[in-house]
């Protein structure tokens, strides 16, 4: 009963020890993310974002079907026309809010389904090896080997158009990446002295994977998260351009395809007002996603 409890005991104290080394990390990384000004406006713009799809969701979004004016209205001082009206007379404004609810929503499902995806597959094959390893390995190869757009396509096919369909896809795609990643990661951490440690205390392999060996690769999940919202919402834009992704209008790929013809008769609005949008998002994420790698890689940590 002795030889139990201290093992036992022992156990807890290298989980306690594995969360400490954690809490400090993410402390460290909080602190020298808040120093960067412009990284705090970045995420600053994010969260408007996120907002903006919120709002959306309480529908206190405005209609953006509604007809505000006349055909094609150059952008005023009327908050319904600050940034013009389409050929219906319809709002721009209130078309680039509706899609950044629709970009936000994918944005962030895919990534609620690819980045756990990744790494339960990444842990499971670094830890065990063998035959698992190389069925993992072999699966993510497949997938790696088709172009990722023709592939969200094939999918977004047979599931039919519509938002689910198109998370569904990229987000049963778009875990490869972080797989590869955090497989390599496991694997030099399985051979590591706390882990060896653990496992002669009698740890169960469940136990040494998602307490010990997990909280140490994290950050690659927090960093690919960025990465994997940003690729989701240009990924969704280039989709419904192309007519496979959101049909209803309320997409700024719907906004593009539409400004390539109103282009030729000097109708220039929508499509700054789209891009404009589209810039923001991706941009804020990208420098959110180089600070987070700075802030959380272990490698770098000062």
């Amino acid at each position: 009963m002795s030889e139990t409890a201290s093992i036992s005991s022992n156990l807890e104290a290298a989980e306690e020890a594995s969360h400490r080394v954690g809490e400090s990390l993410g402390q460290r990384a909080i602190k020298k993310l808040m120093k960067k000004k412009f990284v705090v406006l970045c995420f600053a713009v994010t969260l408007l974002y996120l907002l903006i799809a919120i709002l959306g969701y309480l529908n206190l979004l405005p209609d953006f079907q509604q007809r505000v004016g006349e055909s094609y209205e150059a952008p005023s001082l009327s908050w319904a026309k600050l940034l013009g009206t389409d050929i219906f007379g319809r709002s721009i404004l209130y078309k680039v809010l509706t899609g950044t609810k629709t970009a936000m929503t994918i944005g962030i499902s895919v990534t609620a389904i690819s980045i756990p995806l990744g790494l339960l597959f990444g842990v499971i094959s670094g830890y065990y090896g063998g035959k698992v390893d190389a069925f993992i390995v072999w699966a993510y190869s497949v997938l790696a080997s088709i172009p990722y757009i023709l592939l969200v396509i094939g999918i977004s096919y047979v599931l039919g158009k519509g938002v689910f369909s198109i998370c569904v896809a990229m987000g049963a795609v778009g875990w490869v990446g972080l797989c590869r990643l955090v497989r390599g990661e496991v694997m030099k951490h399985k051979s590591r002295e706390y882990v060896l440690a653990i496992n002669l205390l009698g740890g169960k392999d469940g136990r040494v994977m998602f307490k010990h060996i997990m909280p140490n690769i994290f950050h690659l999940a927090i960093i690919t998260a960025s990465l994997s919202t940003l690729n989701a919402i240009k990924s969704e834009v280039i989709l419904t351009f192309l007519g496979v992704g959101v049909q209803d209008g309320s997409s700024w790929g719907t906004m593009i395809q539409d400004a390539s013809g109103e282009l030729v008769n000097g109708i220039w609005w929508p499509l700054l007002s789209v891009t404009v949008a589209m810039f923001l998002i991706i941009y804020a994420l990208n420098v959110i996603g180089d600070a987070l790698r700075d802030a959380l890689d272990p490698k770098l940590v000062d």
